[in-house]
Formats: C-alpha cells, structure tokens, sequence
C-alpha cells in the first residue's frame, strides 16, 4: 500500500510541464503572485541584519499570512475543484493546475521558514537570554511552577474527546492548536485514539519566573496527559492543526435582511471545509491516516513540521520587552498645521479653510488628525451632518463614539459599514447595531458590491455659507493599525470635492444611476476606464511620458494590457507594489520600459499614489490618491475611490514619497523578467526608505 508521505512526494515532485500548454506568458498567476510576497516576507525572517525579535515578528506575519492564504484563496480553488469547474484564469491555468503549483511552492517556503526557525532564530534568542526549552530541558523549581500552572489554570479548561464507537470522530475548530493522543488500557490491551484541544485563551509560550525563559503550552499539557486519561498509558502525542474554508457566501440579492444574512453566515464559518491539516514530525502513519480520512483531506493538503505548528504565535516574543531586539520606536507626530492650530485654540475647520491639508499615517498622527476632525465635528455646534464610510475599524474605535455622541446631540449622522470586510464581520455588526441604537442612520452599501473607499463627509453651517469639509484617505479608519500602516489622508473644502463626495454618499445610501463626478474617479464604473484613458494619453508622449503607481496589488488584465501598450511606445513606467503583482516586468518586445519593485518594512506599505505626467488637460503632472488597487475585485466588485491633489505642496510631497522608495539603494525587491524577485539594495534596513521618509516629515512640519 502507497503509504501518505510517498503519495505527497510523488505530489509535489510531479514534472510541471505537462502543465505548460494554455499558460499566458504575459501575465502571473494571482495565487503563485502572492505565494511570491509572503515569500519576500518570510526572507525579511530570516535576514540577520534585521533586529531579532522584529524577524520574529515577520515569521509570525508569514504564518498569518499563510493561514488566511488557505481559509480564502485555497479554499475557493477547491470549491471550484468541487464544483468541477474548468474555466482558466487570465494566466491561463485551471483550478487544478492553480493548486497543485501552491502545493509544491507552500511545502518549500514552510521548509525555509522551519530552518530559519530551527537553526536561526531559536539559538540567537537563547544568546541574548530568551530560551525556549523543552519539559525536560526546564529546572526542577521551574517544573514545579508549571505543574502548578497546568494544575491551576490548565487542567480545568482541557476536555479529552476519545473516538469509539460511542463518541464520533469530533468536530475540529478552525486554526484550534490540538493533540492527537493514543491511549493504551493495559487490561485490555486496547488503543484509542483521543483528541484534545490546547486552550486558545492561554498564552502559547508560558514564561518562566523572573526570567525569559518559555515552554510550549503544548509541551506542559503532553507531559501531564496522565491526569486526563487516569491509568491509561499514553503511547503516541502528536501536535496538529486544521484550516478550514473561511469565506463567506452572502447573496445580498436574495438576502432581505443583510445583517441577519451575515450573522448567519459567521455561524456557518465554523463548520467550513477541511482545505489544510499540519502535523508534527514523527506522527505515526495510523494517525494521519485516521486525520485525513475524518477531514476528507488528500495527501497534498498536509504539512509537516518540524518546529512548533501554528509559528504566528511569535508574535508573542516579538513584542518582548527588550529595546535593543527590536526597531527604534518613531513617535508620530502631528501635521505641522493642526499642530499650530491646536497651540492657538483653532478648530481644525478653520486650518482646512486656510488650504487643504495632506497627512502621513504613521509617521504623523491617525488621532490627532483624522480622530480629531471627528470628534470636533460631533462637538461643533456648527456641524449640521456627518457622513461616512466605515470598512474596517477597532473595537474600541473612538470615531464610532463620536459618531454616537454627535447622533445624541442631534446631528444628522450617516454610516456606510461594510458588513462583509473579511474577517471583520462581526466587529462590524456589533458597530452597526450600536450605532443603530444610538439613532445613527446605517446602511450597507450597494446590492452585489463592497464599499471599500475612505471618506468622510461634514456640513457645517459656516459664517458665510454651508460648507462640505471632506476627508479622504489610502487606509481604514482604525486607529490601532494606523499605528504600523503607512497611510495618506487629504482634508479640503473645495466645492468640487465636496459636491461630489455627496453625490458619492447619496448613490450609496439612496437609490438611483450613479452620477456624473467633477473630480473623483469612482469603481465600479468609471476607475478603470479612467486609469486605461490617463495610461493611453501618456502612452501618446512616447519616450517624454511617465507613469509611476504605488499600490498593494496589480492583477487587472485590462490595465496591464494598456501598460504594455504603454511600455512599447516608450514610456517609463514605475511600479511600487507590496504584494500582487501579476505584470511581467523587463521583458524585451513587452514590457522593457517597466520596472517593478517592492518595499517592506517595519511599516506595512498601503497607501495607494497614481502619478501621470501629462494627465492634466494641460500635460502637468497628475496625482492622484485613494482606495483602490488594480485588481478585478477592487475594479468591478468594490465602490472605490481616487481624489486628484492638486496644491503644489502635496504634489511635491508625493513626488517626494515616491522618490524615497525608488531610490536604488533603499532596501527593497526588483520583479526579474523571468518572474522572480531578487533583493536589492542595502543588507537588512540600514538603509531604508521608510526612516528617510520619517526624518523628513520630522524636519518638515508645515504643509
């Protein structure tokens, strides 16, 4: 009988080529794409010239990453699988085709990480003092401690679940740390197999007395199974792991009630699809067997480790009290401006009225910017009404209870939540149902679409006359990741932006065609025609034009396509992406004149600048910031929305940005003409764009 690990090596070692015809040369694969960024996360792991706990944050972000890889984008290609779907991507590969490449790529990057895990990080920290030690590596004062703790806060929350023909197989949890037992009864003879789940609310590492030291939780609970299975002997534990599918699948056209869909839906994401299992090494061939079959798994949905399964528990350490292991904090500051207004007891209304201000989240403050314009705005006597979108936020959001405070003094107060921003759904619902009860007027945006832009709308009875003030930003209105990612905020009070962000709320909350925009360009029916027009006009100057974009993700065949056009006529283009990127770069006849980089780094790199060298009617420069990347999704599936800057200041000021992150010898990753990324740049961070970005908005306060 083939055994599993024969079957999952003939798996991921099966020649590629038989998979060679129908592949289109001119775009990447979307999933082997993002394969490719988490892998330039993980390299950042494994750079020794980065502090050490900050690389052990990024294996943890890798791990992360990957999870949500297989609860969205894995799980989606086996429904297709499922559902015997054949329809190729832009790239040219079935969903078959999809997997069984991520197959072989996930194996090869879990080994990287596990060897900078194993013979990296492990040794580095035990030499500066953080040890993770096995039971039998600890003291016996210090096993006296934990067999305490196990005693004390451990056992009374474990449940062994054996599987016999009087208890079912059980259910697993999604992403539940668990260990699979077997149990011997020296009267009988007899084997069983048991499961038990380690407790999720307790820390993975348990710290030691007065010291850095730390033992697996797991390891604590896997020497104590003799007080949950009494006068048994304990034959085989093994440590694993399941990810299931977490994707929702709300019809808002079938769904009277939106709300009560998703809650719905959220109860249903608990009993999703087994899509991946992880085992420690030296698990016995009869257990997997049993794991697999039970989860309705094949061969190639497993990995296994060799260091600790589930590693985003790094996380942990990485936040460990040692300065001299971790990035120099920066404090953020704030704009220069709002900080003069705040000394002379102005209201930021009146900065914003003097010109437009442009903000650089987290360099300069999310909270006494954006937080601070509505909080003064639900205070204001002034202020008649506030509009705005809420995507993603905290769960102790301070712009939610501003918004609930202006609604009890009788503002006029609308909010667009998008009740399906993955993995924050249920965050959301709490926010809307509070807000609700507060008397704030709550929608969900269109039927069939996200509302994924960033804006915010005030009306404010001014001595002159009724005036808009609008926000518009790159990123979610949360304040606790604003702390770590980069993000761009515009407030003005032009007429014409103002004028249009209404129209922008009243398509959103109202009903009708959308509108005609004087100055924004909004998805899902105008962005990508006006990005392809502003590409072609360019395209026009030849070798004179010049385009530059910093997104998060490019996979959108039709912008590509008029990029290539772009690069065959001459233009230099620039691209600065984080993550997906389906364009091919360098190629001769293609894309010769585009080059494509990416940055990352202590902060998670967001904000989304488009820059046009003749995209004025006149040929000036064009500027342009927002929501949206050039995705499918963003581009067809999301209200989305870009805002041209047009004050000389913030034009230099991207300009500036820009000029950082292309700066050759910034630490960064160039997109080779054979598709792959080769780092460049100075070793580490030393020399980074994001702290030369830092130390100019420290030197430059006023804008």
């Amino acid at each position: 009988m083939t055994s599993w690990r024969q079957l999952l090596k003939q798996s991921i070692s099966k020649d590629l080529s038989v998979y060679d015809s129908g592949i289109d040369a001119r775009i990447i694969n979307r999933e082997l794409s993002w394969l490719d960024f988490n892998a330039r996360v993980l390299s950042l792991a494994a750079d020794t010239e980065i502090e050490l706990l900050e690389r052990c944050k990024f294996a943890a972000i890798f791990c992360s990453n990957l999870d949500e890889f297989y609860q969205i984008r894995v799980a989606a290609l086996k429904d297709r699988i499922a559902a015997d779907v054949v329809a190729v991507t832009p790239d040219g590969r079935t969903p078959r085709q999809q997997l069984h490449e991520i197959i072989r790529q996930v194996q090869q990057l879990v080994e990287q990480l596990e060897d900078v895990y194993n013979q990296d990080l492990v040794p580095k920290l035990a030499g500066n003092g953080v040890q993770i030690l096995g039971w039998d590596e600890v003291t016996d004062i210090e096993r006296e401690f934990l067999m305490s703790m196990f005693e004390t806060r451990i056992f009374p929350v474990l449940t062994p679940l054996a599987v016999d023909p009087a208890h079912p197989f059980p259910y697993i949890s999604n992403l539940a740390l668990n260990l699979a037992v077997i149990a011997l009864d020296p009267r009988t003879q007899e084997q069983r197999f048991a499961r038990v789940k380690i407790p999720p609310t307790l820390p993975r590492f348990l710290q030691l007395p007065d010291s850095n030291r730390f033992v697996l939780l797991e390891d604590v609970v896997s020497a104590n199974l003799g007080r949950l299975f009494q006068g048994m002997k304990i034959e085989q534990c093994h440590t694993f792991r399941v990810s299931r599918n977490a994707d929702l699948s709300v019809d808002d056209e079938d769904a009277e009630d939106l709300l009560a869909a998703v809650e719905m839906e959220l109860r249903r994401r608990r009993f999703g699809r087994a899509v991946r299992l992880e085992v420690s090494n030296g698990m016995s061939q009869e257990v997997l067997d049993l794991l697999i079959d039970e989860l309705e798994l094949e061969a190639g949905d497993v990995t296994v480790h060799h260091a600790p399964v589930g590693l985003s528990a790094l996380m942990q350490l990485s936040n460990l009290n040692l300065p001299h292991l971790r990035f120099k904090p920066w404090p953020a500051l704030t704009a220069g401006r709002l900080a003069a207004a705040e000394e002379n007891e102005r209201s930021i209304f009146s900065v914003i009225r003097e010109r437009q201000v442009l903000v650089h989240h987290p360099h300069e403050s999310f909270i006494s910017s954006v937080e601070e314009f509505v909080k003064q705005a639900a205070l204001d006597p002034l202020v008649q009404s506030i509009k705005m979108t809420l995507y993603r936020t905290s769960g102790d959001s301070s712009i939610a209870r501003h918004l609930i405070h202006a609604a009890e003094l009788g503002k006029q107060v609308a909010v667009v939540i998008e009740l399906k921003a993955r993995f924050d759904e249920a965050r959301n619902m709490s926010w809307a149902k509070e807000l609700e009860y507060a008397g704030v007027h709550v929608t969900y945006g269109l039927v069939g679409l996200k509302t994924h832009a960033k804006c915010i709308l005030v009306v404010r009875n001014d001595s002159d006359k009724m005036r808009r003030y609008v926000h518009m930003g790159t990123g979610n209105y949360n304040s606790t990741t604003a702390r770590i990612y980069e993000d761009i905020g515009f407030f003005t009070c032009e007429d014409a932006i103002g004028s249009d962000v209404t129209e922008l709320f009243n398509y959103l909350t109202g009903y009708g065609h959308e509108p005609d925009y004087q100055t924004l360009l909004v998805a899902p029916h105008r962005l990508r025609n006006g990005i392809v027009d502003l590409i072609d006009k360019e395209t026009t100057f030849g070798v004179d034009g010049r385009i530059t974009m910093k997104i998060n993700s490019i996979s959108d065949k039709t912008v590509i396509e008029a990029l290539y056009r772009a690069s065959g006529a001459g233009v230099q283009i620039e691209i600065i992406v984080r993550g997906i990127c389906c364009l091919r770069a360098g190629v001769a006849g293609m894309s010769e004149n585009i080059r494509v980089r990416s940055i990352l780094g202590r902060y998670l790199e967001h904000s989304r600048i488009y820059r046009f060298e003749h995209g004025y009617e006149n040929n000036e420069p064009l500027h342009l910031i927002g929501s949206a990347d050039m995705m499918g999704r963003n581009l067809d599936g999301r209200v989305e929305a870009l805002v041209p800057l047009t004050h000389p200041k913030h034009r230099m000021w991207l300009d500036k940005v820009l000029g950082y992150l292309m700066d050759a010898d910034a630490a960064h990753f160039d997109l080779q003409a054979d598709n792959s990324w080769v780092r460049a740049g100075a070793p580490g961070l030393t020399v980074d764009a994001q702290r030369k970005l830092h130390d100019w908005v420290v030197q430059t306060q006023v804008r």
